[in-house]
């Protein structure tokens, strides 16, 4: 129709060709996540597994997988099958599902999961026990077990109209923000992030203040990593996890989480000896606390982090985003990672956040009684570089 009202407005022209180039900015970020993120060689099989997001996204990521010699496979994918997957499923499907996707994820070297939800929601009313089995039966035996364990990979969010309008921007606004933050110059970030990890590599007393929160727990012996555009895009944390059952007061998250379809605020955790003895949001407590039930381990933490990226100055209800946060930190709930080993084992790992700038009432975090950040701002000369202002 378009075509055929342009050629009557202009008779001289008997054919008019409209050619429709992809954005050189996402022929960048697909270099950035197979060049840096993954850095693929030639021979290595790849898994890149898209979900709701433009097909030329996905070709620009194949085209730099070839220009590189590796041996790719898709799956693509959308929320709304998602969705009517495990409305029907039952245990024994999401187990004999993960078989099949376990015994591909095994025979690959790298991964690149692509995620642009267009509907936060859109699992909102799948059953909280369904929810619970696929966690416990399908993304912790394909996932924790198997990609985090034995692949190189990178998870990235590709922005979409409902993420524009969850962080309150236009469409254009939000994916000049995006490309800004997935971009940046993450070698930049990795050097600078060393004296923060040598930090914590030495620590043993870690407490964390801000409003209705006070935390203690130790991180001794726990190692300490760095993500600077290696393991998601967008990036920008450095991680470790606490002692298992040394973990000991309140926090109370001031970052709205989405988990299983369902939004969560003001999630506040009680802990005795490193285990949740009390959980409450603003909303479904009974909700919240099954996905603490799911098993033994979601009532253990799993990750302790913090946040540096720029970019990201406020919660847009994307955990890959809002983990990132500058000034924030995000004590997790569930699995550990095998690099920062402190025994939980969980179907769940939620990243629940804490932003500890002004704009959210500030806070303190403390190591072994010396105080390193105060309302978001690193106040040692060697880990001022990770502030804000140094990043960009």
């Amino acid at each position: 129709m378009f075509i055929n009202k342009v050629r009557q407005a202009l008779p001289q022209y008997k054919k008019v060709m409209v050619v429709f180039m992809r954005d050189k900015r996402i022929d960048k970020l697909a270099d950035v996540l197979v060049n840096f993120s993954v850095n693929l060689q030639k021979g290595e099989k790849i898994f890149i597994e898209a979900t709701d997001v433009p097909e030329e996204v996905v070709c620009a990521v194949l085209d730099q997988v070839y220009k590189v010699g590796g041996v790719p496979y898709v799956k693509y994918g959308a929320g709304k099958i998602q969705r009517s997957l495990l409305m029907g499923a039952d245990e024994g499907s999401i187990k004999t599902l993960a078989k099949y996707e376990k015994y591909i994820m095994e025979d690959m070297d790298a991964y690149i999961g692509i995620r642009g939800f267009k509907n936060n929601y859109e699992l909102s009313d799948v059953p909280a026990e369904t929810s619970a089995i696929y966690q416990r039966d399908f993304f912790y035996p394909v996932h924790h077990e198997v990609r985090v364990a034995k692949t190189k990979w990178v998870i990235l969010r590709y922005p979409t109209d409902s993420m524009a309008q969850l962080s309150e921007m236009s469409a254009e606004k939000f994916e000049d923000f995006f490309f800004d933050v997935c971009t940046l110059d993450y070698a930049k970030m990795s050097r600078a992030m060393d004296a923060l990890v040598e930090l914590m590599n030495g620590t043993d007393k870690v407490r964390i203040t801000a409003k209705d929160t006070d935390l203690t727990f130790s991180i001794k012996g726990i190692p300490a990593i760095k993500c600077a555009g290696n393991m998601n895009i967008p990036d920008g944390e450095v991680y470790t996890a606490p002692v298992k059952n040394c973990v000991n007061g309140k926090i109370t998250y001031n970052a709205p989480s989405m988990q299983g379809g369902k939004k969560y605020e003001n999630i506040s955790l009680t802990f005795k000896d490193g285990k949740i003895i009390k959980a409450e949001c603003s909303g479904d407590n009974c909700a919240l606390n099954e996905i603490f039930d799911t098993d033994e381990g979601a009532r253990y933490v799993g990750e302790f982090a913090i946040g540096v990226n720029p970019y990201v100055t406020k919660p847009m209800l994307d955990t890959l985003f809002d983990e990132k946060i500058t000034g924030s930190i995000h004590f997790t709930p569930g699995c550990c990672y095998e690099d920062a080993y402190n025994g939980n084992q969980s179907g769940v790992h939620w990243d629940l956040v804490l932003i500890q700038t002004p704009e959210y009432g500030g806070g303190e975090i403390w190591f072994d009684d010396v105080l390193i950040r105060k309302d978001g701002v690193f106040l040692p000369d060697s880990l001022k570089p990770l502030n804000a202002e140094n990043l960009k």
